[in-house]
């Protein structure tokens, strides 16, 4: 059984303790190089297709109900296993709807059994800064069962829960299989000091860390971050660069309406505060292009990863051919022109075009998946995609009906685990 991400989503799960701080440590920069690629996990059983099919009916009949179903199941869970509570958010309104949509994520994925075995693994070396155990995930079954006997009504029988507690099973044993392997490298979270704090207007700031001990991670990825005003609550955000030599991190962050975690760390943040960094997380590298020339396309601060993978170009020599897209609804929110232009200026194998789509200035005019369209086919390149998720959406569908293969088409998922926060 597998779980593959077939729509764009940031990786759910369901959490449960973090780990105390290591201890903070000086120790020398980070390595450049990316992470050392882990053993294959082994392949769970995959689901038959009448096991898939009943657990695809009970979600569709559960989810008219989710706001109810998953107040139920926080409850359950800490009334009858009340250790766990310390280990979540105080306020729990964010989390609940997290939970169907990681229901939503294992149902993608039922009939993939590779795609389930690399998202669970991201997601058991993710959870292990919660403390998260295997002792605790049989806690989380029982209860997620009963929420969902209880909601499905008809759609929940004998063979339906024995679907779901197989498929649950699998996803433990992945997950708590790859915080295994992943303890045995490496922390749970690395303390992170900042060391640099720019505003860049339109509630934009690059905040740029050192952690304590050397992070590695691939251009490309996303981390999580936790800051010492919220606990417990955890925002993911792609560095902007390839490795570096010294070991730092810089982030661009957006202060979004109702997010603590971004709100704090644009306009409360300030030099020599200590961040919490989670385990480097995704699939979005250079690694997985398989063709020569690539098309790299962001939104907003999306721009970030788009930017770290250019960058690990740039080291490897300008082994591929870039096409680099940015755009924004207005010139003011064309957010890192100056600094690609100055790129696509020092490397002969970038091109760069920005674009607007409610703005009438010199240029491109057009909402991304309009310029794709317009400047494609693309189905002799890799596509790299970062922005906002309807952006992204609408571009899949774009380059899809382009004849770009899918597995050609590259992109974080847009959930953050379930139980996590922001």
């Amino acid at each position: 059984m597998r779980f593959r991400i077939t729509r764009p989503a940031r990786p759910t799960g369901v959490p449960l303790p973090r780990d105390p701080d290591p201890a903070p440590d000086p120790a020398p920069a980070a390595s450049p190089t990316a992470p050392p690629t882990a053993p294959p996990e082994p392949v769970p059983p995959p689901l038959s297709a009448h096991e898939t099919a009943l657990i695809r009916a009970s979600v569709a009949v559960v989810e008219p109900l989710a706001a109810d179903m998953t107040v139920y199941f926080y409850a359950i869970l800490f009334a009858r296993h009340p250790a766990v509570r310390p280990m979540f958010p105080p306020g729990m309104d964010a989390q609940r709807g997290r939970l169907l949509r990681a229901l939503l994520h294992i149902v993608d994925l039922v009939d993939d059994p590779e795609g389930l075995v690399r998202f669970c693994s991201h997601l058991g070396r993710d959870h292990r800064k919660f403390g998260a155990l295997g002792a605790h995930f049989p806690a989380v079954g029982e209860c997620l069962l009963a929420s969902l006997a209880r909601y499905a009504g008809p759609a929940w029988n004998a063979e339906t829960a024995a679907a779901w507690t197989k498929a649950y099973g699998a996803v433990a044993d992945v997950m708590i299989d790859a915080a295994e392997q992943d303890a045995a490298v490496r922390p749970a979270v690395w303390p992170a000091t900042i060391v640099r704090l720019v505003p860049h207007g339109h509630g934009i700031a690059e905040v740029t860390v050192r952690p304590h001990t050397p992070y590695e991670y691939a251009a490309g990825q996303f981390v999580s971050i936790e800051t010492p005003w919220y606990p417990r609550q955890w925002r993911y955000y792609s560095p902007a660069h390839a490795p570096r030599e010294d070991g730092t991190l810089t982030f661009h962050v957006r202060a979004v309406a109702g997010g603590s975690v971004s709100t704090a760390l644009v306009h409360r943040a300030s030099v020599g505060d200590v961040l919490r960094l989670g385990s480097p997380m995704g699939d979005m590298v250079l690694d997985a292009a398989v063709c020569r020339e690539l098309v790299c396309v962001a939104g907003g601060t999306g721009l970030a990863p788009i930017r770290a993978i250019v960058e690990e170009v740039a080291r490897r020599d300008g082994r591929h051919q870039v096409e680099l897209f940015l755009g924004a609804r207005t010139g003011a929110e064309l957010y890192g022109v100056d600094d690609m232009l100055r790129l696509s200026q020092r490397h002969h194998w970038l091109t760069f075009r920005g674009a607007v789509s409610h703005e009438y200035i010199p240029g491109i005019r057009g909402s991304l998946p309009e310029v794709l369209a317009e400047y494609g086919p693309w189905h002799q390149h890799d596509v790299y995609l970062s922005g906002p998720a309807p952006m992204v959406v609408s571009a899949v569908e774009t380059l899809t009906l382009g004849g770009t293969p899918p597995d050609r088409i590259h992109h974080d998922p847009f959930e953050t685990p379930v139980l996590t926060a922001s």
